[in-house]
């Protein structure tokens, strides 16, 4: 899907059917046609793979004086999935005349821009309007993170009071996310380092400034993301040692309960036998002794197994 968006930074974002100069052209999922129209406007076709490959790292490059800026974005693909944060590429194209945005899947941080959540952004101020969709991406990122972080703190609350798996592996879930969060954003913080050495952003003042802000957040981002990695993973030893010596608790007690069942189950098999010469065997108050005395050697039995805190 193409849309074509303009906005002079005064007025709200508006559609419109023909390209203008500085308006914003953007594309999700393309299908061979309309990738074939981009080419035919001087989109170098590498830049359209290397935006739609779900795998592709962040970076830039320049072909054919068009630039290309590659930025891994975060994308939440709901509770139940097997991640449910993950990241994915969105390819931002300057060209001559407008900005391209190129991603595979719809996304909030563009939404954001489309449906007027951000606000003072201009498409013809390109290099101004790039470091807004930048600062976006490590906002979002951010946001994201909190999230994580409070569905966490939930589940170490279950977690105290269960001993199943089933929190455990939710837990995983979200440790693999933050694992992706970790490769994208030094991936992006490398690409943002080297705009920074170049002159892309040194024309304006404001815009330098804005890139300061960028590289400031990404890197708060990746900073979370290493700490609440470090406490997920600690936390996940800790509860996993936890459920496996609650385990062993509730072990210890059936062992112990079973062995203090099974001596009056004894003493009852060798009164159950034919044979002659049993003590108490032609007293008419056999079955009251025996039952005193099997209650009285469970419960002695018993007695050694709690002092000896075994039970």
């Amino acid at each position: 899907m193409i849309t074509i968006l303009s906005n002079n930074g005064v007025s709200g974002l508006t559609t419109q059917a023909e390209l203008t100069s500085g308006c914003w052209l953007n594309v999700i999922d393309p299908s061979l046609d309309e990738i074939a129209r981009l080419q035919e406007l001087g989109v170098p076709q590498d830049f359209l793979t290397y935006s739609l490959d779900i795998d592709e790292r962040a970076r830039t490059e320049k072909e054919n004086g068009d630039t290309l800026i590659l930025v891994r974005i975060p994308y939440f693909q709901g509770e139940t999935s097997d991640i449910p944060y993950t990241t994915f590429p969105l390819g931002i194209i300057l060209a001559e005349r407008m900005i391209i945005t190129v991603c595979k899947r719809e996304n909030e941080i563009l939404q954001a821009f489309i449906a007027g959540r951000v606000r003072d952004f201009s498409t013809l101020k390109r290099h101004r309007f790039i470091l807004r969709i930048l600062l976006a991406t490590a906002q979002k990122y951010l946001s994201y993170l909190r999230e994580i972080n409070k569905v966490v703190d939930e589940l170490e609350d279950q977690l105290q009071l269960s001993t199943r798996n089933k929190e455990l592996l939710e837990l995983l879930k979200y440790q693999k996310s933050l694992t992706y969060f970790t490769t994208a954003l030094k991936s992006n913080e490398l690409m943002m380092e080297r705009l920074q050495r170049s002159q892309l952003f040194k024309t304006f003042p404001e815009d330098e400034e804005l890139l300061e802000d960028v590289l400031t957040e990404n890197q708060q981002a990746i900073e979370m993301t290493n700490i609440a990695s470090n406490i997920l993973s600690s936390m996940m030893d800790a509860f996993a040692s936890i459920i496996s010596n609650n385990l062993n608790v509730v072990m210890k007690f059936l062992t112990s309960f079973t062995i203090m069942l099974s001596l009056p189950t004894i003493i009852a098999a060798f009164y159950g036998m034919n044979v002659k010469g049993l003590p108490f065997a032609e007293s008419p108050f056999a079955f009251l002794l025996l039952l005193a005395f099997s209650v009285l050697i469970s419960l002695s039995v018993g007695y050694v197994f709690v002092k000896r805190d075994w039970f």
